[in-house]
């Protein structure tokens, strides 16, 4: 990082970062889009029916504790409401239902400090320090 003074002697911070972190080979191969292509196809299926479009991810890709039967509800336009009857839980679509269909032991979270220092979480290991904030504020009475 450099730093510099500009024309108002006010000081503004230039961060360069030129690496490039690339996936395995592994995990390219078992993505979803795989090219350019096929995230401009992706792109221009939500343009032409975006009802449809986030209707089928979210039957496909959420576990609901209760279902939608509207995916958009314009009623009160400007204020639009996406799947309003449905009801979920966000913690258990990231943590609980991967563990459920057996990947507790897979990495989840690979957090990378700034001097070198690593941690790397599974689902397992992520749900437990969710959990323990959750009761930390629970016994604060939130």
């Amino acid at each position: 990082m450099k730093m510099e003074l500009n024309k108002k002697n006010s000081i503004n911070n230039i961060l360069e970062e030129n690496r490039s972190f690339p996936p395995s080979k592994e995990f390219s191969n078992s993505a979803i889009i795989k090219s350019k292509k096929d995230l401009s196809d992706l792109r221009e299926k939500a343009r032409k029916n975006p009802i449809e479009f986030w209707d089928s991810y979210a039957k496909t890709e959420i576990d609901w504790f209760r279902p939608y039967e509207t995916v958009l509800d314009g009623n009160k336009a400007p204020f639009f409401k996406w799947f309003p009857e449905g009801q979920l839980n966000i913690t258990y679509n990231c943590l609980d239902r991967h563990i459920k269909n057996g990947l507790g032991d897979k990495n989840a979270l690979i957090w990378e400090g700034e001097p070198g220092d690593s941690k790397t979480f599974s689902y397992k290991d992520l749900l437990k320090e969710v959990c323990k904030a959750s009761n930390a504020l629970k016994s604060l009475g939130s």
